[in-house]
């Protein structure tokens, strides 16, 4: 894709949802590092009904320390891997309290060090809840970017390095959670709706779906 249709892509992202927010359910940094993580492997809705009560128990880290794991286990059972995630939840929250005040860091190297926390979760808190640069490349974006030509890549990593190299500044803000909803509910998996597609005529995907 050229920087033109790039530019001409983004523009009408932009258009259609000007301030593009994620769909966990989160009230402070803290809140919504749990429901990144609870939401490897799982859907953003069975992560917003499993912490509904999780988060009405315990916002923060001492409070979720207070908890327990037995208790965040039942909170989250319903959602996959809830063993190893109720475990990393106590596990990080327990590091939050003793070497952050019990604040979330604003720090790559700082997230990435708690029990779950990888580069797409340190992503996703870097740039909803402080604001940063970053894009979190799961499987909508990886697929939105190398379909529609954006930014491709073979490995994540890469993807996101062609996202953050060709994507204009004034949208890199917005980019990840414009992409993952594109992906999300439009550029879908199985059959795309590329009829109701904002960028259709942009895209390079040579496969699209016709109108009905």
């Amino acid at each position: 894709m050229t920087p033109d249709r790039i530019e001409a892509f983004y523009t009408r992202l932009a258009a259609a949802n000007p301030a593009p927010v994620t769909e966990l359910a989160y009230s402070n940094p803290y809140t919504l590092l749990v429901a990144v993580v609870l939401s490897a492997q799982s859907t953003d809705i069975g992560v917003n009904k499993a912490t509904r009560g999780l988060f009405a128990a315990a916002s923060d880290p001492a409070a979720m320390l207070a908890l327990g794991e037995a208790s965040v286990r039942d909170h989250i059972r319903t959602i996959g891997l809830f063993n190893t995630k109720a475990r990393n939840v106590i596990a990080l929250s327990a590091i939050l309290v003793a070497e952050h005040g019990g604040a979330v860091p604003a720090d790559r190297d700082a997230l990435e060090r708690l029990p779950g926390v990888g580069r797409k979760t340190a992503n996703v808190v870097l740039n909803t809840a402080f604001g940063q640069d970053t894009c979190a490349v799961d499987t909508h974006i990886f697929r939105v970017a190398n379909r529609t030509g954006l930014a491709p890549g073979k490995t994540v990593l890469a993807v996101e390095d062609a996202i953050m190299a060709r994507t204009p500044k004034r949208f890199l803000r917005n980019a990840h959670h414009w992409l993952i909803l594109h992906g999300r509910y439009v550029c879908t998996a199985r059959k795309p709706h590329c009829p109701a597609c904002p960028v259709a005529d942009l895209c390079d995907y040579p496969a699209k779906t016709p109108p009905v």
